[in-house]
Formats: structure tokens, C-alpha cells, sequence
């Protein structure tokens, strides 16, 4: 028993983190159709910025973390707004551009975070709750899980309380829902591009700076590796759908850690297997429109 709850919570866990990235993902591929190949370099700056923070302020103090967290949720959004005014902005509606344009800056961000902080992985450390354990049912559950669980339940609420109750959250809301219509109302869906960028490099950041505590370990490859779930759990919840994002990053996570225990560590095997059937039997994910 206690080992299938070990199993749960640490997938739910694990599923948070995959939601903190695919949610920005999700809502800028359903507004702007732009899959953005970055994501994990805003991912990457942010972690490293919030290491760095951290680290001048005292990683062992809850204080730090926080105000780390907050850097990097900062730090996404700027590096975000960047893109979208500089490289994005100027290639609407010609998608082949913008999906090499991104895929240039993310080695590029590579290449860049190796030549600033090195190429090889750098420990880090943080307040020593995080390094112990909470036990439920018998399971020791390592308490980074709960913190990322906590993290992206709050960025679920935040975002869904701003498309549902602001002015900009209804526009953009109505333009991932009909953006045709919305255009012909008068409406120009573009000025909400720079705030949803904004918006997923934010919750981007905040992901950053959790999975380096997650992993233990910051490196110009860590936002790379999380892209590639990230994805997968977009396409499996629906292009553009957030509900969709949310539950495809938890059912992801959790068949992704039952595999790796009870199937000889084939968890991301099966996780392209679960992505191959979803395209094949639903192409337009759990959660998404039909075209």
C-alpha cells in the first residue's frame, strides 16, 4: 500500500512540474499558434538567475527561496517579452519562421548559458525541509513534491481567476476559444501576445527555479529535458486547452512512475506510446477543439 502511494504523490508531484511548464505553453500555442521551441530557455535563465539569488542571499533560508522564486518568475517573464517583440512579433502568421526562429534561440540559449556558467551540472542547495521526507500512509514522500504540487495548484488558480475575471483574461480567453470572431468584433488579439508570453515565461520561471530543487542539480540543459515532457503533455491535453495541460501533466507523471517501478524503468517509453494512441484515437487531445 504504501509503496503505490509513494507511487501517486511523487507522480502528482512530478505532474505539477510538467504543468508549471506546458501551462505557458498551452496558452500561447492557443492564442497565437506559435509553438515555441524557447520555452525551455526561459525555463533555464530563470533557474540559473534564482540559483544565483539564492546563493547571495543564503540558500539555506526560506526567505531566499522565495524571493529566488519570485526572481525567476520575473526573470521568464522579461526574457519572454523580449522574444515576443523581438523575434516573434515581426514573423506572425508565417509559422515555418517562427518555429525556426525559436528553435535557433534555444540552442543558441544553450550556448550561451554554457559559456556564462559552464557545461557541466551545478549542485545547489536550499532550506533542509527540502531535503527531508513527510509521511502519508506509510510512504516517505520527498517534501520538494509537496512544494511543487502547492506551486502549480496556486499558478492553476492565478491563471484561471485572470482569464475568468480581468478584462485582458476574458479577450484572451475569447480569442483561444474563437479568435476569428474576435477579430471581426473590433478586438486586436494581438496586444494580448505580449501578455501571454509574459504569462508563460512567468509560470516558466517558477518551474525553473523548483525543478533545480527538484533535480538538486542547475544546467544549461535542464529546461531542455522538461520542453520535451512539457510538450508531450500539451498535445496530450489539447493544444490550447489549460484544464486539458492540467490533467495530461498528471496522468503523464504518475503512468510515467508506475512504469519506471513496476515495468523496468520504461517510463518514458510509455509515455510516447500514451502520446501515439491519444494522436491516433483523439488528434486533437483530451481537452482540445475539434478543427
Amino acid at each position: 500500500m504504501s509503496s503505490i502511494v509513494l507511487i501517486l504523490l511523487t507522480g502528482v508531484g512530478l505532474g505539477a512540474l510538467y504543468f508549471l511548464v506546458a501551462s505557458g505553453l498551452s496558452l500561447i500555442y492557443g492564442l497565437m499558434h506559435v509553438l515555441n521551441f524557447a520555452h525551455g530557455a526561459f525555463l533555464t535563465l530563470s533557474a540559473f538567475v534564482g540559483w544565483q539569488v539564492a546563493q547571495a542571499l543564503g540558500s539555506a533560508s526560506w526567505g531566499s527561496f522565495l524571493v529566488s522564486v519570485a526572481v525567476g518568475a520575473a526573470v521568464g517573464a522579461v526574457f519572454a517579452t523580449l522574444t515576443e517583440l523581438i523575434l516573434i512579433r515581426p514573423l506572425y502568421e508565417r509559422h515555418i519562421e517562427q518555429v525556426l526562429v525559436t528553435v535557433g534561440l534555444s540552442f543558441a540559449a544553450v550556448a550561451l548559458f554554457e559559456g556564462i556558467w559552464g557545461t557541466d551540472a551545478v549542485n545547489i542547495a536550499g532550506p533542509a525541509w527540502l531535503k527531508g521526507t513527510t509521511e502519508v500512509l506509510g510512504a516517505r514522500i520527498p517534501n520538494t513534491y509537496w512544494v511543487l504540487m502547492i506551486a502549480a495548484a496556486l499558478v492553476l488558480v492565478a491563471l484561471v481567476l485572470f482569464l475568468k475575471k480581468t478584462r485582458y483574461g476574458m479577450i484572451i480567453r475569447a480569442g483561444v476559444e474563437n479568435r476569428a470572431m474576435v477579430t471581426a468584433l473590433g478586438i486586436d488579439v494581438r496586444k494580448s501576445f505580449t501578455l501571454v508570453f509574459a504569462i508563460g515565461g512567468a509560470a516558466a520561471g517558477i518551474g525553473g527555479v523548483l525543478a533545480m530543487h527538484y533535480t538538486t542539480f542547475v544546467s544549461a540543459h535542464l529546461g531542455s529535458t522538461l520542453l520535451i515532457f512539457a510538450f508531450i503533455v500539451t498535445v496530450i491535453g489539447g493544444l490550447g486547452s489549460l484544464t486539458g495541460a492540467a490533467i495530461a501533466s498528471v496522468v503523464v507523471a504518475v503512468l510515467q512512475q508506475f512504469a519506471n517501478v513496476y515495468l523496468n524503468g520504461t517510463g518514458d517509453f510509455i509515455v510516447v506510446v500514451l502520446l501515439a494512441v491519444v494522436l491516433l484515437v483523439r488528434p486533437t487531445g483530451l481537452m482540445g477543439r475539434k478543427a
